[in-house]
């Protein structure tokens, strides 16, 4: 992580902020292109073939495209659009523009080499498209928000971290199936894993390795059940037999610096008042207005 804040404090002013704004304009474009003319989606894909033969291009229009169109597919793709926007606008949010746009474009650099290595061993061209791009940011969005709920077929709510686990058993075992095929299927399943190795290395680099004792697990299970029970707006809280005053305390979970140190706090500019939260609660708390504070008196 210092390998990366010192790029970033030497390279962040390249930073495109608001980069989802870009994207979403780029998906719209190649919507509009194969709305007017389905065949040209043809000369957009990444075909490693055709790129070798002069048709650079391809590796840079394949961001844009999209799938034959139809009244039910012109439907999810207005959802997706919005997804795509939501979770990668909440990504850069919580990581800076230059951490977010490191990952993104990492993300197209592994999918580009992955199908280098595919044709590179079978000969063949395989199409990823944004598969595995938009599949990375859902894993990491899944990793930093894990208790956000998302209506799954517009009606049952289920949090995105049970989302994240589906995605990740279906694609392991499709991973396991090819590599059991043998022969150049070993090679095809290294390949998908490189498509989200950016989502590998952020995942494992922001683990805490470190060996927690008998008594830490006893501290934070004490904790969380303290924080169960707290109901005190302010930042004092009865903490191992205590009154302790935290500099940090979530208004929605109650969960302070005490919890865990790498835990971030940010105040909402949309609520009245000084309301603090962790980055779980942040963008998927209720804004507290005056009027809802006078009720409350």
């Amino acid at each position: 992580m210092k390998f990366l804040n010192k790029i970033e404090r030497k390279f962040g002013k390249y930073a495109i902020h608001n980069l989802m704004n870009y994207v979403i304009g780029l998906y719209v474009v190649g919507f509009i292109i194969t709305l007017i003319n389905p065949y040209l989606k043809t000369y957009l894909s990444l075909d490693i073939d055709k790129v070798l033969q002069g048709q650079v291009w391809r590796l840079v229009t394949f961001l844009i495209q999209v799938p034959s169109i139809n009244g039910f597919n012109l439907f999810f793709f207005l959802i997706q659009m919005y997804l795509y926007y939501w979770i990668g606008s909440s990504l850069e949010r919580s990581w800076g523009a230059f951490r977010f746009n490191l990952y993104f474009f990492s993300g197209i650099l592994f999918n580009i080499l992955a199908t280098v290595i595919i044709y590179a061993v079978t000969g063949s061209s395989v199409q990823y498209g944004l598969t595995y791009i938009n599949q990375a940011m859902f894993f990491a969005f899944a990793a930093l928000y894990p208790n956000v709920e998302l209506l799954l077929m517009f009606v049952l709510p289920i949090k995105v971290k049970y989302l994240g686990y589906f995605y990740a058993i279906v694609y392991g075992y499709e991973v396991f199936l090819i590599v059991r095929a043998g022969g150049t299927g070993v090679f095809e399943g290294i390949a998908m894993v490189l498509a989200i190795l950016n989502f590998l290395i952020f995942f494992f680099a922001t683990r805490n390795y470190r060996r927690i004792s008998p008594k830490e697990y006893k501290r934070r299970a004490n904790y969380k059940r303290q924080v169960r029970k707290a109901h005190n707006p302010d930042n004092v809280i009865q903490f191992q037999g205590r009154t302790t005053v935290t500099r940090h305390k979530c208004a929605v979970c109650g969960r302070t610096e005490l919890d865990d140190e790498s835990l971030e706090f940010r105040f909402c500019s949309k609520c009245d008042g000084n309301y603090e939260y962790c980055m779980d609660h942040l963008y998927t708390h209720e804004h507290v207005h005056r009027e809802d504070r006078e009720q409350d008196s």
